[in-house]
């Protein structure tokens, strides 16, 4: 017999090294309108930045979650975005960087979600931004019910919530709220939001070049983190009447929701499940709330915060008032979100 054939994986790239900076350079040339983006330094800023006396918000993370966060850069959501290597956090000297182009004299937000290298960076990030007299705040999203810590936290892991909080908070900045009002929605929409994902498949990472994890044809893991971090069960495949009930419940549990809650309901892709089989899910998720007395009055459908090509699916519920629906209603003009514009 001959040597075995080696696998190559297939992606849409030059070289695994490059992914970003081809990625960041299409980005650019697509939304030249919206966006200016140093492709070196890798941070991503609306155009019009910085606005003298509005309150600047920015949040970053590794790449690989696509459309989160560049995707959401624009006027009503964030001002700057950092995205890392695939799955890494990006460094200091991006934050600071987004966090000074943005700064229009009202200060800066910080959106971080909860994996330890986000945290620790931004951290220092706040610092140096202090140091250079730039009002800096921060607030951690830890949305995910699904596991206590995991490879990548300390507590619970920041998802889905953090694309419903870039939303809100940047429709608050963007009417002229001060820098401690739009820290203090972001710590509310942190507060009454809870997330649980799933997948049925693992994703491939461009360096690594094979699954980051192993499942069988016939498996499914409850739970899972969006850097593939394990769950809280592997089980059998299940129809998605009985995967919604898996993920769903637990988030009501926790807050916990309640009879006569009205709630935007995000049911997300994780990067490889097409947009009929979250509309399968959506459909099985507004059946439970319907059954548990909590009324759909947003709500959100596709692939917002991803897992390259993963195939799965999670769900965020955020209670909503008047306050939270008025802001996610706010105009919004990103490249992935828009809508009152």
């Amino acid at each position: 017999m001959g040597a075995p054939t080696s696998i190559r994986m297939k992606k849409l790239i030059n070289r695994p090294e490059s992914v970003v900076h081809d990625a960041l350079s299409g980005m650019a040339e697509a939304h030249a309108d919206l966006l200016r983006i140093d492709v070196d330094l890798q941070v991503i800023v609306r155009k019009d930045a910085p606005i003298n006396g509005k309150v600047g918000v920015i949040s970053g993370g590794g790449s690989g979650h696509e459309p989160m966060h560049g995707g959401f850069v624009g006027r009503g959501m964030l001002d700057a975005a950092c995205p890392g290597a695939i799955f890494t956090s990006p460094v200091p000297d991006q934050m600071l960087a987004a966090t000074k182009a943005v700064n229009g004299g009202a200060g800066v937000l910080h959106i971080v979600k909860n994996y330890t290298g986000d945290v620790m960076n931004f951290e220092m990030a706040a610092e140096l931004g202090q140091a250079e007299n730039i009002q800096v705040e921060s607030v951690v999203i830890d949305d995910d019910v699904a596991v206590r810590d995991s490879l990548y936290t300390a507590g619970r892991r920041g998802v889905g919530a953090t694309v419903l909080a870039e939303k809100i908070c940047g429709g608050a900045a963007e009417s002229g709220a001060t820098l401690k009002q739009v820290a203090d929605i972001c710590r509310k929409v942190n507060a009454n939001a809870r997330s649980m994902g799933m997948a049925l498949t693992s994703c491939v990472t461009p360096a690594a070049g094979k699954p980051t994890f192993d499942l069988g044809a016939d498996e499914m893991e409850i739970g899972i983190g969006i850097h593939g971090e394990p769950g809280r069960t592997r089980m059998k495949l299940a129809p998605a009447s009985q995967i919604a009930e898996l993920l769903v419940n637990p988030i009501l549990d926790d807050l916990p929701f309640k009879s006569g809650d009205s709630v935007l309901a995000f049911v997300n892709g994780m990067g490889g499940t097409p947009l009929i089989e979250l509309y399968v899910m959506y459909n099985e998720v507004a059946r439970i709330l319907k059954g548990r007395g909590v009324t759909i009055t947003r709500h959100l459908i596709g692939n917002y915060i991803t897992s390259l090509e993963m195939a799965g699916s999670s769900v965020t519920l955020l209670r909503l008032d008047d306050e939270l629906t008025r802001l996610w209603d706010e105009p919004v003009l990103t490249p992935a979100l828009r809508w009152g514009v």
